[in-house]
């Protein structure tokens, strides 16, 4: 359990204080990745963020990359449920182009997409995290390319956009709107491209109503 006024200790496996301890690491490696980056979320760095001895990075999750990759899937999880349910009330391409413009929005608020762009960096040259990351990935494109199907359906653009190209072309633009923007400190080119899209996105619903007997 944690000592009064200092580091948090090593408990029994599965006890209270192990979880807590545990999530804790969880979160402090959240913010060491995107506050300090990958190079900066060092096992000394995430245990500071914790308030607990570096000794437990090791001790619950067998190494700091395995950490990063657990902190990597605490935010996918969470930004997981927010995407699914503004998605959720999209009832057409337009709709679904403002949920993307305001999660990206959100995303930049909160640094949520950084912790993603470094780990992905971070695979480049760490062969061990390439495949993981990989695998993270994946889920995102076929989110993505179910909700490009849902939303062209009945439309004639769903014949030439395959959902699947789509949503490959979605999450690198995503990605890399996201890199340039916290690289220039400027977000309104990327916004701009949205309210872009936006409109576009109405001509494609247009093109749907027409299409409906």
């Amino acid at each position: 359990m944690a000592r009064a006024g200092g580091k948090r200790s090593v408990g029994p496996s599965g006890s209270a204080s192990s979880a807590q301890t545990r999530a804790a690491l969880v979160q402090g490696a959240v913010a060491a990745l995107r506050e300090v980056g990958f190079a900066g979320a060092s096992a000394r760095e995430i245990a500071r963020r914790a308030g607990c001895n570096q000794a437990l990075v090791f001790y619950h999750f067998g190494s700091v990359a395995k950490l990063h990759l657990e902190a990597l899937d605490a935010v996918s999880a969470a930004r997981d449920a927010r995407y699914r349910a503004v998605v959720a009330e999209s009832k057409n391409v337009r709709d679904l182009v403002r949920a993307a413009r305001t999660v990206f929005d959100e995303d930049l608020d909160q640094g949520h997409v950084t912790v993603l762009v470094e780990m992905i960096a971070a695979a480049q040259f760490t062969p061990e995290l390439r495949p993981e990351v990989a695998a993270r990935i994946r889920p995102w494109r076929t989110f993505a390319a179910d909700s490009v199907r849902d939303a062209l359906a009945g439309s004639p653009a769903a014949r030439l956009l395959p959902p699947e190209e789509a949503a490959h072309a979605i999450v690198a633009l995503y990605l890399g709107l996201e890199m340039l923007a916290n690289l220039e400190e400027e977000r309104e080119p990327a916004l701009a491209l949205f309210d872009r899209a936006g409109k576009i996105a109405s001509l494609l619903d247009i093109f749907k109503r027409k299409k409906k007997p």
